[in-house]
């Protein structure tokens, strides 16, 4: 069994990096800031980047990747408030059922399909009311981007794989338990939307969990490019990561650098947005 679960260091690790910023005193806005910048990383899909594949910081959030893949062919939308390209004339209750349904309004482009699978609703199902209305609040609060990106086109019918944690909840009361919280954390921060097993085509949540190996390619648009490969982040001893030190595993998830002092994969988002210490 410890081979298929993430080890309860480096979930209190998550924690440590995410220190209770309520406990602080801060605002919904800023809650929000630390949720979409940092432990969820949206702008690892929805900003546009350079030809160095650093994010531009002034059209943030405005829409980014491009995903081709057999079952659809999208471009992670303009998630800013601007009202005729993003998301700005949607109420608060259809940006937070898109979030966690994956389901766009019935005025949104194209209006009420769900959202490609790429979007990790089944994880932010886990996602907190309070931090759930914080998340809203910061995209209400950044700068309008006017961007109009292309419309999707789904080849198959949209399928997400249940995550058991999200579909059991959580809670706040939950926040107290070190483990508990990273857990939280690494279901919100969707961690296991890469690195899990699979089986027979489905996500193997249960057996699978942390084992990793989920296959990229290192750039979209480039077919020939070498793939990244979703590392196993159980508690194995020399296939994951059971011989690191706590302050190894944080230097991971905060700078992007494994064990061995190499860098992990351009995949990997701490890089560029999960780069601070200070987390919500």
């Amino acid at each position: 069994m410890g081979e298929i679960l993430l080890r309860d260091r480096f979930l209190g690790c998550v924690r440590l990096l995410a220190a209770t910023c309520h406990a602080l005193g801060e605002t919904a806005i800023e809650r929000g800031n630390h949720l979409v910048n940092i432990i969820t990383a949206c702008g690892n899909c929805h900003s546009p980047r350079n030809a160095e594949g650093r994010i531009i910081a002034d059209k943030a959030l405005s829409g980014g990747l491009t995903f081709d893949t057999p079952a659809f062919v999208a471009t992670a939308p303009n998630i800013t408030p601007d009202r005729e390209t993003g998301i700005g004339s949607w109420s608060d209750a259809e940006i937070k059922r898109s979030l966690v349904e994956g389901v766009r309004p019935d005025h949104g482009r194209p209006p009420g399909t769900q959202l490609a699978a790429m979007m990790p609703a089944n994880f932010y199902k886990a996602l907190l009311p309070d931090d759930l209305a914080a998340v809203v609040a910061y995209l209400r609060s950044i700068k309008p981007v006017r961007n109009e990106v292309a419309v999707p086109v789904h080849k198959l019918p949209i399928h997400r794989d249940a995550y058991p944690e999200a579909e059991a909840g959580f809670s706040q009361a939950m926040m107290t338990n070190p483990v508990q919280h990273g857990a939280y954390l690494a279901a919100i921060g969707h961690c296991m939307e890469c690195h899990f097993a699979f089986s027979r085509g489905v996500s193997d949540f249960r057996t699978g969990l942390g084992k990793g190996g989920r296959a990229f390619p290192l750039r979209e648009g480039v077919p020939d490019s070498p793939t990244s490969v979703a590392a196993n982040i159980t508690s194995h001893p020399t296939a994951g990561i059971g011989g690191w030190s706590d302050a190894e595993i944080a230097r991971a998830i905060q700078k992007g650098f494994d064990a061995t002092a190499a860098p992990c994969s351009r995949r990997w988002p701490s890089a560029s947005t999960r780069g601070s210490g200070k987390a919500a």
